[in-house]
């Protein structure tokens, strides 16, 4: 990952903006560079991955304009050698070089045409402007948000703009900033025309377009790595990769020290795919004593994305602390498209791609940004497969009745497709789902409930909970991480739309905890 920053206004001073930069070194440990321009500054911190020498450190500029971009741009070479051709010239092997010279000859049209996960502010000097821009899903963070003269920063994390910014919120996912408007270049969940291919030919091609996503994503010039959990979406990208490369890969899974559900179905993949793999233990004081950083890290109080963040957190601190690599693939956003365990209760097809549309449209505030921080802070890169824009188009355009669990197993389509590889073991690639915080070990979920317990009489929740108007906290384990939240970023609970929970409205969904531990169709999922 890296981090970057742009203030749009002359009166700033390096220090000040080089002081904001700071806050997200741990998202570019490898260099920092700031640059005056006419209107404002631009900031960047960088982890080197493609073009790892001087070279390759941003802003770029060319012609007065500049920009920055954490991103990863995929099939980037084959621009290049386009650029090339009309005779442009490149000093480094980033990716992120080819954007100036691409908006120059097809200006905010750039951003639809490429295919990767970025965050960028452009200056264009002919214009006096800045252009900011975030892929269709979220999966790279920006943030934006006013000072007090009106003047607009934007931002990797909030962190960067807390004190400078009454009201900090995310920028919009598939959209651009330009003279002052946020205009939408591509929606993932819009299906202009539903796919009418035969269910052979889904099957066909979620394979070849997830396997293709995956394969783009081992593209590095830095150490690459894969968290392994022992659930179908992990072990899944494990399997393809390990197929695709000529060493064993590196894979790493997480547990409890007593309950650890996934450990053995991960330590299963990892024999059956040859991997080197690591296992990481951790306790219930590990647990307790990662809440307070975690929260701080991601800048949240949902309640699911912190549970499911503890282990993650604690895994890639594990990582960075004791390995030398830099990149790490992940299995999210698999749930969003092809159902989680309660869309098994959708009332129809409508419902259950109605669902998905929200879920892929508010994932940048659950999941991915669950993704993005607790590797960034570890000053590692996360990249994810399942969020290819082609394979996740595709998916979101196959008519959503084949997608209904009516097969007697959740993603069912996913399974399928992989079905005839044998990438991973069969019993893995048709196991039940179980929420990744549960499958760390049932016991944290617990442990951290009593935790919050042990914190908070009822009198104490009663008059806790009055505090907050906006996503008000339900449980005394919500109003834990709500007033920890509120230590690093009083007022700005807006950042994130809600509580991620179960559509409520649906019969067998209406629970108050977010895991799928408490709803009736749970079954052997935790086993």
């Amino acid at each position: 990952m890296c981090a970057i920053l742009t203030y749009v206004k002359e009166e700033v001073s390096k220090e000040f903006f080089e002081s904001m930069l700071l806050k997200t070194a741990s998202r570019g440990p490898d260099k920092s560079r700031t640059l005056k321009v006419k209107g404002g500054w631009l900031g960047f911190n960088r982890l080197a991955i493609m073009g790892l020498d001087c070279k390759g450190m941003q802003p770029f500029t060319r012609k007065g304009n500049a920009v920055i971009c954490n991103g990863e741009l995929y099939g980037f070479n084959e621009l290049k050698k386009y650029l090339t051709s009309l005779g442009y010239s490149f000093d480094s092997d980033s990716d992120c070089e080819i954007i100036l010279p691409l908006y120059e000859r097809v200006g905010t049209k750039l951003f639809s045409l490429l295919d990767a996960e970025f965050a960028m502010v452009i200056y264009d000097a002919e214009k006096d402007e800045f252009i900011a821009a975030r892929d269709p899903i979220g999966i790279r963070p920006l943030y934006y948000g006013y000072d007090e003269s009106g003047c607009i920063v934007f931002a990797s994390e909030p962190k960067n703009i807390m004190g400078v910014c009454d009201k900090i919120m995310p920028f919009p996912p598939g959209h651009y900033y330009e003279g002052g408007k946020f205009i939408c270049y591509r929606d993932v969940t819009e299906v202009k025309k539903e796919s009418d291919d035969s269910l052979e030919t889904v099957l066909s091609k979620i394979h070849d377009k997830l396997l293709l996503g995956i394969k783009k994503r081992l593209i590095a010039d830095a150490p690459v790595g894969f968290l392994l959990s022992g659930g179908l979406d992990s072990s899944l990208v494990c399997g393809v990769a390990a197929s695709l490369q000529d060493k064993p890969i590196e894979t790493f899974a997480i547990g409890m020290d007593i309950d650890a559900i996934d450990l053995k179905y991960a330590r299963e993949v990892a024999e059956y795919i040859h991997s080197n793999h690591h296992e990481v233990i951790i306790t219930r004081q590990d647990v307790i004593d990662a809440v307070e950083p975690v929260i701080k890290a991601l800048g949240t109080y949902d309640i699911t994305t912190i549970r499911a963040s503890i282990g993650m957190y604690l895994l890639c601190k594990w990582i960075h602390e004791n390995t030398d690599i830099k990149v790490v693939l992940t299995g999210e956003i698999s749930d969003e498209l092809f159902g989680y365990k309660y869309t098994d209760f959708a009332p129809s097809a409508e419902d259950f791609q109605e669902e998905a549309k929200k879920r892929i449209r508010e994932i940048h505030m659950y999941d991915v940004l669950r993704a993005d921080r607790c590797i960034s802070v570890n000053s590692l890169e996360a990249r994810v497969p399942f969020g290819d824009l082609d394979f996740a188009s595709y998916v979101m355009s196959i008519d959503p009745k084949k997608k209904l669990n009516t097969y007697g197993i959740g993603k069912y389509l996913l399974r399928k497709a992989f079905e005839k590889d044998e990438f991973i073991p069969h019993s893995i690639l048709m196991r039940e789902k179980a929420a990744f915080s549960d499958a760390v070990g049932h016991s944290l979920r617990d442990d951290l409930i009593e935790y919050a317990e042990s914190k908070y009489s009822d009198s104490d929740y009663k008059n806790g909970i009055k505090k907050y108007d906006h996503a008000t906290p339900f449980t005394k384990e919500s109003l834990l991480y709500r007033d920890i939240f509120e230590k690093y970023y009083e007022g700005q609970s807006e950042m994130v739309t809600d509580f991620w929970m179960p559509n409520k409205n649906w019969e067998g969904c209406n629970v108050n905890d977010p895991s799928a531990r408490v709803l009736s169709n749970y079954g052997a999922s935790g086993k």
